[in-house]
């Protein structure tokens, strides 16, 4: 099976309006169906549907604190490409 890869990854620091700002975007985008992420360097555009898996940790250690937030579903295309599979037992 062919594996298409497309990823987009953007660091930077951001104020709280900014995250909220971003996170508002999130969203809309996941309500429209349609998430567009772009700068300078590149532009990926998700497009979420069906059940989303939601995951979200929170960890504070010696003044770090940390707040991942990651959903992840299954785009139709890798549906359509999984082939059924037949288990039969022994006669």
């Amino acid at each position: 099976m062919a594996q298409i890869k497309n990823s987009f990854k953007h660091e930077s620091l951001q104020d709280q309006k900014s995250i909220q700002d971003i996170l508002k975007a999130v969203t809309k985008g996941i309500a429209k169906g349609e998430l567009v992420f772009s700068d300078d360097e590149g532009e990926i555009v998700l497009q979420p549907e069906g059940l989303l898996a939601l995951k979200v940790s929170a960890r504070q250690e010696d003044g770090q604190n940390r707040l991942d937030i990651r959903i992840r579903w299954q785009s139709e295309e890798q549906e359509i490409q999984r082939k059924p599979l037949a288990v039969n037992k022994r006669k």
